[in-house]
């Protein structure tokens, strides 16, 4: 008997006990279909972020603060405490927010790699309104770092960091609530923001061109970008009447590097920083605290699936006992013709692989009709603020893999029996009634 003859025979033989077949594959596919959903929601989300960062630009832009500071914000990344204990060190500063002296600047600019560095400040504002409209919206805004960050725009510009005239990139939406029917319409016209005077906590207004309105990204984080003119306004209003070591503090810093550098001279560069105190992040650095967070989500995830296919696994053992133990008289015959214990081994592994394929098959080719529908659900309802996020996205190679995978454990699961099959007596099996 030829191989191709074995394997389908291997198909046929699934079919003389349909219900018990049935039962296995549906357990099969349960656990295929968990794990090809949520690697497609994790393949998805992953490949939005980088293409975030991709299009942001950003090569050779490096944010940089105390490591105090780091450490408060990994601790709320982590729940609430640090990822490690760690021995107190008097020389490090108190713990929470640290300001960046005009030293500590210096300090930096002398790491190796760092080509500029400056500070950059906090600037708020209570509200922002127009001429077109009487009603005051929340703003959050903060000047741009560095022209390197490129952040996705609606229409018309980023602000200019250079420029002498204050300038403001409205986020999505804010046109709309400030009196104007389409975003272009609104660049090139004033906007006006109040300010808060932290001595009196009096408001002040200063107005600002508006360049243009950004998209919904997740670089921007839902914030108005101004250039570096409307922020000393801004700091001028906010810091008027306070003591003079309040005005410029500082509470991290923006430093460029040759984008060039390879990835071990960043990290280098990194190490040099945080021996003199302080902790360097790009914006991969950033976003990738928020594929961290998906990526646990869809482990979680997975990991049912696998325990939906080891449950399956069983379950394949047992049919295929099953089968052993109803064609005994069968086996024996075969043997008795002649067929080897080779491949009466390979006909009951080929029945185990063919319950894994015909699962995993029907596992992918559902998968692929509810990415149609759960795509077009999530782009109608909570996606609909995230233009080009899809909700899942499929690698072929990686479905190829997950059904080669899921065929590899039905086969370890089918080989008990197959053995059993093939060690049997053929006298002794024609006997059996």
């Amino acid at each position: 008997m030829k191989i191709w003859d074995i394997l389908k025979t291997a198909n046929a033989n699934l079919l003389r006990n349909k219900g018990r077949s049935f039962l296995t594959i549906l357990a099969i596919f349960i656990g295929s279909f968990t794990i090809i959903m949520t690697t497609g929601i994790n393949t998805a989300v992953n490949s939005y972020i980088d293409k975030q960062v991709e299009s942001a630009g950003a090569e050779g832009y490096l944010e940089i603060m105390p490591d105090s500071t780091a450490e408060m914000m990994e601790g709320l990344m982590g729940g609430g405490g640090l990822s490690e204990p760690r021995e107190y060190d008097p020389n490090s500063g108190a713990a929470g927010i640290q300001t960046i002296t005009k030293e500590d600047l210096e300090k930096i600019k002398k790491v190796k790699g760092i080509q500029s560095v400056k500070g950059a400040g906090e600037a708020s504002a209570q509200y922002i309104t127009s001429s077109k409209t009487t009603k005051k919206y929340k703003a959050r805004i903060h000047e741009l770092p560095t022209d390197r960050i490129h952040i996705d725009m609606a229409t018309g510009k980023m602000v200019d960091l250079d420029s002498n005239e204050p300038q403001i990139a409205l986020t999505p939406g804010m046109s709309k609530v400030l009196g104007y029917d389409k975003d272009s319409d609104i660049v090139g016209k004033k906007v006006t923001l109040g300010i808060e005077v932290m001595a009196t906590k009096q408001l002040k207004e200063v107005e600002a061109t508006v360049v243009g309105v950004q998209n919904k990204t997740i670089i921007s984080m839902g914030r108005m970008a101004i250039n570096h003119a409307l922020f000393e306004k801004i700091s001028d209003i906010e810091m008027a009447g306070m003591p003079a070591q309040y005005r410029n503090l500082v509470y991290y810093a923006s430093a460029e590097y040759d984008p060039k550098m390879s990835e071990k001279d960043v990290d280098q560069m990194k190490s040099d920083l945080k021996k003199i105190g302080f902790a360097g992040m790009t914006v991969n650095d950033q976003v990738g605290m928020v594929k961290s967070f998906f990526d646990a989500i869809t482990t979680i995830l997975t990991i049912f699936g696998v325990i939906a296919l080891l449950a399956a696994s069983i379950g394949i053992i047992n049919t295929l006992f099953m089968a052993v133990q109803e064609r005994t008289r069968e086996i024996g015959l075969m043997k008795a013709m002649g067929l080897g214990k080779g491949k009466i081994y390979i006909m009951f592994s080929f029945e185990a692989i063919a319950l894994g394929f015909w699962g995993a098959a029907i596992g992918v080719g559902l998968a692929l009709v509810a990415r149609i529908f759960a795509n077009q659900l999530a782009r109608e309802t909570f996606l609909k603020a995230l233009p080009g996020f899809t909700l899942v996205e499929f690698d072929p190679l990686l479905l190829v893999a997950i059904v080669a995978i899921v065929m590899a454990i039905a086969f370890l699961a089918g080989s008990m029996p197959a053995r059993r099959a093939a060690k049997k007596d053929p006298i002794e099996a024609l006997r059996y009634e």
